[in-house]
């Protein structure tokens, strides 16, 4: 018997994707229980980058206290919802920021890709960021929203930039579904 393995939207490790957050940030949709955004004013990438990590940290705790919650019902164990609020908190808790896999610098990296896709600009605000206080010459905080490319891009498309801005790379690496 044949069981095909892929992963699901996000990967093998993360629930969801950073190309899908990203965009569903930047749309101001509040994905994944991330506070909502003027699309049109934007984020900063340092800001994207945190909702991004904990939105990740909310999504694994959920899912292993849904798994949790679960065994304890089949054992016949009668779970409230404050019961369940609390498994979930503790999970919360316990959930690692690195676990989340994708470092600062990678995500700048995968955020550059974005810019040169020209799916995400600069705007025109930008504001001190804390290192300016000890450091002046430091750059400010640059705020980025969707272009309308990005808007329109399709969803396989946000699922891998990288082989999008270098479709030759992509072909050997790609199932075609």
């Amino acid at each position: 018997m044949e069981m095909e393995l892929r992963p699901s939207r996000g990967g093998f490790l993360r629930p969801f994707g950073c190309g899908w957050f990203i965009r569903e940030y930047l749309l101001g949709n509040g994905p994944e229980g991330s506070p909502r955004i003027d699309r049109e004013r934007g984020a900063p990438q340092a800001d994207i980058n945190y909702e991004y990590k904990e939105a990740l940290a909310r999504a694994t705790a959920r899912e292993r206290s849904e798994r949790i919650i679960s065994k304890q019902v089949v054992r016949g164990v009668d779970v409230t919802e404050e019961y369940a609020e609390e498994i979930y908190q503790k999970q919360l808790k316990r959930v690692s920021r690195k676990f989340t896999h994708m470092r600062y610098h990678s995500f700048l990296m995968y955020f550059g890709v974005l810019k040169r896709l020209g799916w995400v600009e600069a705007t025109e605000r930008m504001e001190p960021s804390a290192i300016q206080d000890n450091y002046p010459d430091a750059p400010e905080r640059t705020y980025y929203r969707l272009t309308r490319v990005g808007i329109s891009a399709d969803d396989r498309s946000w699922a891998n930039p990288l082989f999008t801005l270098y479709p030759e790379i992509g072909p050997n690496h790609l199932k075609n579904n």
